[in-house]
């Protein structure tokens, strides 16, 4: 089956490059046994734990620009098998990657998860979509609770996704799943306190009993 995500990023040069660092041959016959152009289950419940992703697009100048995208666990939302989408909250007011879109409306992400070391690659179209015009599409992305102001929606058209080996890639973890993980400890540490507590107030009765 062919590899779509290579095909996209297999340009002359890549290839070149390929053969100049020995693995071109190897690249030249891949065959996967899914074509990674639509989202499996896999793919949905890796997406709807991510809090964040880095998004990059082009300029009209040919300079590429890469944005942290963030926001509530989940805020990246999967419509369909081929069809991403997620609320654009304001930021720095720059503008830069809806500025891109305008004459490119090629993107690329990377989705991390620090702590299981795995990342998701993707190659999508991007499109702006208006809230106000577009309510079904407003309720689907909504954020109930989340401050963040929406300025404007986006959809990613998937072209073509990949996941990464773990080599390189650091365990972080956020406060969040530090405080699932030392829950147990939080409560032991409780625990011992209280016992801690009641012996020293036997203690303490004792050294004033005559």
């Amino acid at each position: 089956m062919p590899y779509r995500f290579l095909d996209i990023a297999g340009t002359p040069g890549v290839k070149a490059a390929q053969a100049e660092n020995g693995s071109r041959d190897f690249w030249e016959g891949f065959r996967g046994n899914r074509d990674f152009t639509s989202l499996t289950e896999a793919e949905r419940r890796f997406i709807a734990e991510r809090d964040s992703f880095y998004m990059a697009t082009t300029s009209e100048s040919g300079w590429p620009y890469v944005q942290h995208r963030g926001g509530p666990r989940g805020f990246l939302r999967v419509l369909d098998e081929k069809t991403l989408g997620f609320a654009d909250f304001r930021g720095n007011r720059q503008y830069i990657s809806t500025g891109n879109l305008a004459t490119n409306d090629r993107s690329a992400l990377i989705l991390m998860d620090y702590p299981g070391r795995r990342r998701l690659k993707i190659y999508a179209r991007l499109e702006a979509k208006s809230l106000a015009a577009e309510p079904d599409l407003a309720a689907r992305l909504e954020m109930p609770g989340y401050g963040g102001v929406v300025e404007r929606a986006f959809l990613l058209h998937l072209e073509a996704f990949d996941w990464n080996c773990p080599q390189h890639i650091t365990p972080r973890f956020t406060e969040a799943e530090l405080a699932e993980v030392l829950e147990p400890v939080r409560k032991r540490m409780e625990a011992l306190e209280r016992e801690n507590g009641m012996l020293r107030a036997e203690l303490a009765a004792k050294a004033t009993t005559p």
